[in-house]
């Protein structure tokens, strides 16, 4: 018996924006699926009710993949349908699963498998903010979450700062959005004045806001980051 596969879905980043989030392809493959891997169930299921799911969602299988049962997730569970030949989905609570989202745990599990990985076309804010601020788009470096100490921040950002001009490498890193606000002050406060910083906050949503400017130019703004999903770019040159 030939195996499932896995598909990974992507969904929107912003409230509202279902229809910018997804393809025709999307629309095929959910209406072959009836199991998913979620981090998220309500969200999960809103997006597959907005990209046009005829399957009762009754009918469906939900295995919650989400951060309070993550380290008690039965994979022999999970994957019984793919093992018996059933397609199944993968979904994050914002973007692509598997990028700098623990999806990739499920991920794993389906190569050590055997199982087929299928990812599809979506938004990734990563890539959306590479992409908008005008930096190196062929070497660059997603560093994740930088440290919470404030020393250990300063000297991660001076290194970055390092990095990229060493390298001509666009780093790339993200914060808790309730802490956005003092991660941008210690980046002023760090980075050279000639060094760019790209702010990309709450991409594909209706107040959008991505721009680029050296510190020097930083330093007469005040953006309202607060509790937005924020990607934060350097580059030095």
């Amino acid at each position: 018996m030939s195996l499932g596969s896995l598909y990974l879905i992507p969904v929107p980043l912003a409230e509202g924006k279902e229809k910018s989030s997804y393809t025709l392809l999307h629309q095929e493959i959910i209406q072959e699926i009836d199991e998913y891997v979620v981090e998220n169930e309500k969200v999960a299921r809103k997006f597959l009710k907005q990209a046009g799911l005829k399957i009762p969602q009754s009918d469906l299988t939900i295995h919650d993949f989400g951060k309070h049962v993550r380290e008690k997730v039965d994979y022999n569970l999970i994957f019984k349908g793919a093992l018996a030949g059933k397609d199944i989905g993968l979904m994050s609570d914002a973007g692509c699963p598997g990028v700098a989202d623990p999806g990739a745990e499920v991920v794993a599990e389906a190569h050590r498998r055997g199982i087929k990985v299928i990812p599809l076309v979506g938004p990734s804010s990563i890539l959306l903010a590479l992409m908008a601020s005008g930096f190196n788009g062929q070497k660059f470096a997603f560093q994740g979450y930088l440290p919470i100490d404030k020393a250990a921040r300063s000297q991660k950002i001076k290194s970055l700062e390092v990095q990229s001009q060493k390298e001509a490498q666009t780093q790339i890193f993200i914060e808790t959005p309730f802490r956005n606000g003092t991660l941008f002050e210690e980046l002023l406060r760090t980075c050279k004045p000639q060094t760019k910083l790209c702010v990309a906050c709450n991409l594909t949503a209706d107040d959008e806001y991505v721009l680029t400017l050296p510190i020097s130019e930083w330093k007469k703004k005040s953006p309202d980051l607060h509790k937005k999903p924020t990607i934060f770019l350097i580059f030095s040159n």
